[in-house]
């Protein structure tokens, strides 16, 4: 049984913190004790999500946390259970910090054909709704996995 998944990519302040959104309202329904966390491989630490994707969410109808970026380190990674990344280029930057990740990393978009969800940052508004609009269907497809 899951008890921590953390979701990572390069900032922790776009994709990660909306894919942490999104996991948690759909998993933690059922699973009180899961505990759903992000990251970033090169997070500016201490950064409140982007403007643009916590707006996204919110017309969308979500409630963000309060967040801020955290950078990736090896105990995260050792205590979860599932790591999803939202690059191939992620689980690399994973294994050369925990080796033993091997097994327990997959991309976000695993069940939509290994699909990457490019980052939003600096980009205009149309690239954060393709990004949530990614997130949302990768995370609604693990929750089938999972058995939520």
């Amino acid at each position: 049984m899951l008890e921590r998944i953390l979701i990572v990519c390069i900032g922790n302040i776009c994709r990660s913190p909306c894919a942490q959104t999104l996991m948690s309202e759909t998993l933690s329904r059922g699973n009180p004790g899961l505990k759903i966390d992000s990251a970033g491989l090169e997070a500016q630490v201490g950064l409140p999500m982007e403007p643009t994707a916590r707006a996204v969410l919110l017309e969308h109808r979500h409630r963000p946390p309060e967040h801020r970026a955290r950078q990736l380190d090896g105990t995260m990674l050792r205590q979860a259970d599932l790591v999803l990344v939202m690059e191939r280029r992620h689980v690399d930057g994973i294994y050369r910090i925990v080796p033993e990740a091997r097994g327990k990393t997959f991309l976000l978009g695993k069940w939509q054909g290994e699909l990457e969800i490019r980052d939003p940052f600096r980009r205009d508004r149309p690239a954060f709704e393709q990004a949530y609009r990614q997130i949302r269907t990768a995370v609604e497809a693990w929750a089938v996995h999972l058995g939520h």
